[in-house]
């Protein structure tokens, strides 16, 4: 079994802590995904996992074997790096056969590792071409090859498809997908890309500032976000955040009031202990595709700036009458036109409720029905 389990690890660049007490599990078979913005240590713990980066302390187990200390080449552990790093000068089986030659390993397990490899991701006629003879996803699929000819117990890729166009970056996205469900590994993953997160993961990790903020599967994270960071960070477009007051609450649920739409008060379930006095200022957050429409009625003003049509799907993207930004989603056939003012009404039990410091207060209807379909 090849189990991942990280124990409070930390890691120092002299006064400088970039990881903070990381504690966090990929179970065998699992595709776990860090993602963060920029600079919140997802590569630097990616490292640590595979030898290249010293632990500075914790503890760091892959199956039942402390590997804290080990040499990344006895981790049982293979990098795929955002850099293709093919040898120019090798073909694609040179390539791929590369690190099982230098170890000695006989040469007819060579050929069958490198075989299964190519059929598995569609390269065998690849096999004798160099890599300037290839495309930039065919390059890719030889560092995947490395990779899987080496048979580990855990594959890591660090953002293996920033490199590539977006059409190739779906397109490597399900393949990738494929490959985990055909091999069956332990696989770890690191983006800035939430998209690519989202689609990709059984359990997603977010990290910032060398934190984690919160681990959880896809729809756990999309639906009950456990502050404002998370919530603003996973989904596309982002989630909108709106001042709000407080009106009055019962024990199980509150209503608020948001300026812009004094004459429409949203009633949001609460969280179990979550603290929340009649008059406190919160911060009301809800998705562009949870508004009910964008017609005449009570609700949400918003002048509408810009319009996406992405075809099947648009997006609205404006202020309302206090300044606050909002996306909202709207029909595709008759979307609003820039410099129109809409209104928008919102669907309260898809609401969010945050306290002023980001914490959640709130359970959405989206939440407890996604528990329940889990279930």
């Amino acid at each position: 079994m090849a189990d991942v389990i990280l124990k409070n690890v930390r890691k120092s660049f002299g006064s400088v802590d970039v990881i903070k007490g990381v504690d966090l599990e990929a179970k065998h078979g699992e595709f776990v995904v860090f993602v963060g913005p920029s600079g919140c240590g997802k590569s630097t713990l990616l490292r640590m996992i595979c030898g290249l980066e010293k632990i500075t302390s914790g503890q760091l187990l892959i199956g039942d074997e402390d590997m804290s200390d080990v040499e990344a080449s006895d981790r049982g552990t293979a990098m795929v790096f955002q850099s293709y790093a093919l040898y120019p000068h090798m073909t694609v089986a040179e390539n791929m056969s590369f690190g099982l030659r230098m170890a000695k390993t006989p040469q007819a397990v060579v050929e069958r590792r490198v075989q299964r490899a190519a059929e598995i991701l569609q390269i065998t006629h690849l096999l004798q071409r160099k890599p300037k003879d290839m495309s930039g996803g065919q390059r890719q699929r030889v560092a995947i090859g490395r990779a899987i000819v080496r048979e580990p117990k855990v594959f890591l890729f660090d953002e293996p498809l920033s490199n590539l166009d977006a059409e190739l970056r779906v397109q490597m996205r399900v393949e990738l997908s494929k490959l985990h469900n055909e091999i069956g590994a332990t696989m770890i993953y690191v983006t800035h890309d939430q998209v690519e997160a989202m689609t990709m993961a059984d359990k997603i990790v977010v990290l910032r500032d060398g934190k984690v903020e919160q681990i959880g599967s896809p729809l756990d994270l999309y639906t009950a976000p456990d502050n404002q960071f998370v919530a603003g960070f996973i989904g596309s477009p982002r989630m909108n955040f709106l001042k709000a007051r407080v009106v009055s609450r019962t024990k199980t649920d509150v209503q608020v009031s948001v300026p812009d739409a004094q004459d429409h008060l949203l009633q949001i379930p609460l969280r179990a202990g979550a603290i929340v006095d009649p008059g406190q200022d919160v911060i009301v957050g809800v998705r562009p595709e949870h508004f009910l429409g964008t017609s005449a009625g009570h609700g949400l003003e918003v002048r509408i700036d810009v319009v996406e049509n992405l075809g099947g799907i648009a997006y609205a993207y404006g202020k309302s009458k206090a300044g606050q930004d909002v996306i909202i989603k709207a029909d595709s056939e008759q979307p609003p036109r820039s410099g129109m003012t809409v209104t928008a009404q919102i669907r309260d039990e898809y609401c969010h409720l945050f306290d002023v410091k980001g914490q959640t207060l709130s359970t959405s209807a989206g939440a407890i029905r996604g528990h329940e379909a889990a279930a």
